[in-house]
């Protein structure tokens, strides 16, 4: 029986020591902080990493170094299991608790009893690949996580720079490579190639698209998009913007996905690009997040978020499923979170099941994967539409009675490769976007107007600890700190059609309020109310309070 390579270990581990009084705690999107604390817990998931894979005996799993959406400075890390998800919650403990370990000494001894305890083989392989994103952090946080997988003697494959997205789709074609299951050639080329073929044939026909604007939030999205731009072709001509990938302090620094959906308008770089008539689109820092937008007639600004998008991509896939003769044995299902507009939850939940779920990727798929074919966006732009294997299974057999249900047949299997099935990703979306407003003959204005948003307004509060804030209800309520939540109530019930809630960020020091009303002025007071309300619990310097709590 292979023993635990402490030898190994120990040298290596010892050339990236935990900080004292520091504790790092892998959540909603792994590990993520200011990239200059992060050498320590880059060693340890590599070691991580590796044992993971000897625990599933020998699959690829994937590391993934990205901040996302987060300022320049920060950096983070996550771990992708064998289908393209997001780590089995029990493993995410095991994270947090090497992370946390004071010393080489405790951090062996937390390997071993991890070992231990969840029955590792340590004879097994194990194999991992890894990206960055852009981040000038990143190259030296790579250099610490393969020390740890040197350390575990894993086989190795550094993706390079690449997004988030790219990633997870590597690691799910390495998994399935050479079975009857092969999710795509195991390559960013595989990637682009899958995508822009089955674009190509779903687009065939219709009238070619207006360039189309894409915000590549000076990130790693501006990269894997010239590429994809060159896939495509003339199929879906892109205009590409914010591609400043090698100057300091550019990245999500006023363009995004996150400034988009946060401030509610067009980032000031667009000003003289995006005209009347014309649509947009940005990405976030790793292009797994998608927020659209569209200047109209009167050059005002609207947004088309993740809930729009969810309501548009569901219907198309609802109408082909009708129109492919499969509604009886295909059911068509939505996920949100709390975070979705009031308007959007109305509209989809008179036509097809509607579930909300609590804030995070991992909810959001795994309740997706109960229905035949599961969409879920959050309001913020990320998401995916999942396939069942059962589902795959009855579109590959389907015996269409009529040409136009072997039309939509090949409408619906062609869409299962174009969208990327194990994570949100941006320029995916963009393209299922695109080829749901070709087959709509839809603009901007008409894809907007399937219902009308209620307005609302989100504002973050910085606090020392977010932890002592716990929700329950998908998030929708506070149980803590005792006694919020009522005053929260009492003031929601002063404003027409009024909804709050607050939750923690998963990956920020910092309470997020979201509040809706009928009419734009009182849903951001009713904002920045609800904020004051959370400044106030938290003990602040009311001689700081922020003038817009007010």
């Amino acid at each position: 029986m292979a023993t635990l390579p402490v030898d190994a270990i120990k040298p290596l581990a010892d050339k990236h020591p935990k900080p004292p009084n520091v504790l790092f705690q892998y959540g909603t999107a792994g590990f993520r902080t200011l990239g200059d604390a992060l050498d320590p817990v880059m060693f340890r998931v590599g070691v991580l990493a590796a044992l993971r894979s000897k625990r599933l005996d020998g699959k690829t799993i994937g590391v993934m170094v990205t901040a996302s959406h987060n300022p320049e400075p920060d950096n983070g890390v996550k771990l992708v299991d064998p289908r393209g998800e997001m780590l089995e919650v029990l493993w995410e403990n095991h994270a947090t608790t090497l992370a946390n370990a004071a010393s080489t000494e405790d951090f062996i001894a937390a390997v071993q009893t991890l070992v231990t305890n969840s029955r590792i083989d340590l004879s097994k392989p194990a194999r991992v690949v890894y990206a960055r994103d852009t981040r000038p952090s990143g190259p030296a946080l790579v250099a610490s996580l393969e020390d740890g997988l040197k350390a575990m003697g894993a086989e190795t494959r550094n993706a390079g720079v690449t997004t988030t997205p790219v990633l997870h789709y590597l690691v799910k074609a390495i998994n399935t490579k050479g079975t009857k299951d092969s999710y795509g050639d195991d390559s960013e080329e595989g990637y682009l190639e899958k995508l822009s073929s089955a674009f190509k044939k779903l687009v065939a026909g219709k009238s070619t698209a207006s360039p189309l604007i894409v915000d590549c939030a000076n990130g790693v999205g501006a990269i894997v998009g010239k590429k994809l731009a060159e896939a495509l072709g003339s199929s879906l001509p892109l205009n590409l913007q914010n591609t400043a990938i090698d100057t300091v302090g550019a990245l999500n620094n006023a363009c995004g996905a996150d400034f988009v959906k946060t401030s509610q308008k067009l980032p000031p770089s667009l000003a003289s690009v995006l005209k009347r008539g014309e649509r947009g689109c940005s990405l976030d820092g790793d292009a797994d997040r998608l927020i659209y937008y569209y200047m109209d007639e009167r050059e005002q600004f609207h947004m088309l978020d993740g809930d729009k998008i969810a309501a548009l991509v569901a219907a198309f896939i609802v109408d082909l499923t009708k129109s492919a003769g499969l509604e009886e044995v295909v059911q068509v299902g939505i996920v949100q979170t709390a975070y979705a507009n009031g308007g959007s939850t109305k509209y989809l939940s008179e036509r097809l099941p509607v579930k909300c779920v609590s804030t995070g990727v991992k909810h959001l798929h795994h309740a997706a994967e109960r229905y035949d074919v599961g969409v879920y966006f959050e309001a913020n732009g990320h998401g995916t539409v999942i396939f069942s294997p059962e589902t795959l299974e009855k579109l590959a057999t389907h015996q269409p009675s009529t040409p136009a249900q072997s039309t939509a047949l090949n409408h619906l299997i062609n869409l299962t490769k174009v969208i990327n099935q194990t994570v949100g990703d941006a320029l995916s979306d963009m393209l299922l976007v695109e080829i749901v407003l070709a087959h709509k003959s839809y603009s901007g204005v008409e894809w907007d107007a399937l219902y009308m948003d209620l307005p609302n307004r989100l504002v973050k509060v910085v606090v020392a600890d977010r932890h002592i804030f716990k929700t329950e209800d998908a998030e929708r309520r506070l149980v803590s700190p005792p006694g919020l939540q009522a005053r929260i109530d009492e003031l929601v019930r002063r404003y027409a059609g009024g909804r709050s809630f607050v939750r923690p960020s998963g990956t920020e020091d910092v309470v997020r309020v979201y509040a809706e009303a009928t009419i734009r002025s009182q849903a951001d007071e009713l904002a920045f109310r609800v904020a004051g309300l959370v400044y106030d619990e938290t003990g602040g310097d009311p001689a700081r309070r922020p003038a817009e709590f007010l």
